[in-house]
């Protein structure tokens, strides 16, 4: 009885996720239990959109994991302590930012539709294979995502790839390396790209919103760029170039990006529609009333009229001045590149959040390249980013380490408050051994009290301090996990 209840209570938690997705509509059928659940392809699709769900509800922290330690960002009076705390690399394993059971529960929904949805395909028989094996990729999809991620916020974490589906399942499981990690998750997303939708959905937002071929292909180049893996960097890239579904927005309608979203240049977005109850995080975090984060100054130099020449990317785009050091982030918060029209009503809530776009690929491409020596290839693709950005030709020294900064630069303005920069940042850090460590290690400690920068200068110059802990609750859990040395105190 004690475990009926417990699948109980796990399917309601389902059917009542997918109410951020409107691609199928689904009443929670009363009193089921396990035992009645797996038994048709709808089945399988409801716990799919759980996880859809499950991911973009954290599109919040995916900002914060992806900006609070970078140098573009500005925590203001309202920001909340525990995230202050991280900014500050004030770092302890009670801070509840480094829980990291969110993505754990994406991965048990998507471990749930891999082990069941064969087994499922045997009782509905109007389940076919084409059917099967497509919700199935987008599964190991969005679980290999989800352990990208953790790879690089945690570096060593508990790799689970069964679904907890009752009371003997194994809770105290060890921590596995970085690497062990991304060989699973690559052997997983190449095994089952074949069987990704092609942009085949019958809306726009299905199409964008869900894990194509193309979202494949970006997350394998993403993964081997992590990797300094370059020839798989380009061949992933190449790959989504060939099918020539993808353009860069022309200049005048780079705002399109965000407003309404789902542009020609998009990939991958997790979808939110302000009228159906699908409200964002990003909205709250960046608008001038929540008073949470602004641009910092180093964004401010980069983006605002005063200090640079952006125009589409810049002051009215990315960012809208108030006042003399009064900005905000205004690419989650405008409905136009002009810093005057504010989204309203259900659209406040409503922006996207971008997993990859086709901007973003191509300058890995542009890394990759440049990485190995071919450094015409790579400015080619850089002139093209700034020539739709309107913005004039640059010099770049024919040196791996120029083109780093440069395409490092290029990113920050492209791609600024997309969730990028930290792991730009940790790239650059890591690459070649740690050559480029101090670099990093300056960027860290700029958002440290000058009292601490010297002391922690010192500390973080252990890479395993640039991860973040394991929450002390998920050691207590588990006891089998260790803590990252760095935090054993």
């Amino acid at each position: 009885m004690k475990k009926k209840m417990k699948y109980f209570l796990v399917v309601l938690l389902i059917f009542s996720q997918i109410s951020c997705n409107d691609w199928l509509d689904l009443v929670p059928p009363g009193g089921l239990i396990r035992e009645e659940f797996w038994k048709t392809k709808a089945d399988v699709n409801a716990v799919l959109m759980a996880a859809y769900s499950e991911f973009s509800r954290m599109d919040r922290v995916l900002f914060l994991y992806g900006e609070l330690r970078g140098d573009m960002l500005f925590g203001s009076s309202n920001q909340p302590w525990n995230e202050q705390l991280i900014m500050e690399n004030n770092i302890y394993p009670d801070n509840g930012f480094t829980n990291w059971q969110n993505f754990y529960k994406v991965i048990n929904y998507c471990n749930e539709v891999i082990k069941n949805a064969p087994l499922v395909q045997e009782i509905d028989n109007t389940f076919t294979d084409y059917q099967m094996q497509a919700l199935v990729s987008e599964a190991y999809f969005l679980r290999s995502m989800a352990y990208f991620y953790l790879v690089r916020i945690y570096n060593e974490v508990p790799l689970i790839i069964e679904p907890t589906e009752s009371d003997d399942a194994d809770f105290y499981i060890q921590k596995v390396s970085e690497e062990t990690v991304l060989l699973q998750i690559i052997k997983d997303l190449e095994a089952n790209r074949a069987f990704a939708p092609s942009e085949s959905f019958v809306t726009l937002k299905e199409n964008k919103g869900r894990a194509s071929k193309a979202a494949f292909d970006a997350l394998l180049a993403d993964i081997a760029l992590w990797r300094f893996d370059y020839p798989n960097v380009i061949k992933y890239v190449n790959q989504i170039e060939i099918t020539k579904k993808f353009v860069l927005m022309p200049s005048g309608r780079w705002f399109e990006l965000f407003y309404p979203g789902n542009s020609l240049e998009s990939i991958l977005e997790f979808q939110f529609d302000g009228n159906l109850q699908q409200l964002n995080g990003t909205f709250g975090l960046t608008s001038r009333e929540s008073n949470q984060y602004k641009p910092s100054q180093k964004a401010l130099e980069m983006l605002s009229f005063e200090f640079a020449s952006e125009l589409v990317r810049g002051e009215d785009s990315a960012i809208r001045k108030y006042g003399e050091d009064d900005f905000i982030i205004w690419k989650y918060v405008g409905q136009a590149p002009d810093g005057q029209s504010f989204r309203s009503g259900s659209e406040q809530s409503s922006c996207n959040w971008i997993v990859y776009r086709y901007a973003d690929v191509l300058l890995m491409k542009a890394e990759a390249l440049s990485q190995q020596g071919n450094y015409s290839e790579a400015y080619n693709i850089i002139s093209q980013i700034r020539d739709r950005a309107g913005v004039g030709a640059i010099n770049i020294a024919n040196t791996p380490v120029a083109y780093e900064d440069a395409i490092l630069n290029e990113r920050a303005l492209e791609l600024s408050f997309e969730g990028k920069r930290w792991f730009d940042l940790l790239r650059m850090g890591r690459r070649n051994n740690f050559a480029r460590k101090s670099a990093l290690i300056e960027i860290i400690v700029s958002n440290v009290p000058s009292t601490q920068k010297r002391i922690l200068a010192t500390k973080l110059t252990n890479p395993l301090g640039w991860y973040l802990p394991v929450f002390e609750g998920e050691i207590e859990r588990n006891r089998e996990l260790k803590q990252n040395p760095y935090y054993d105190f």
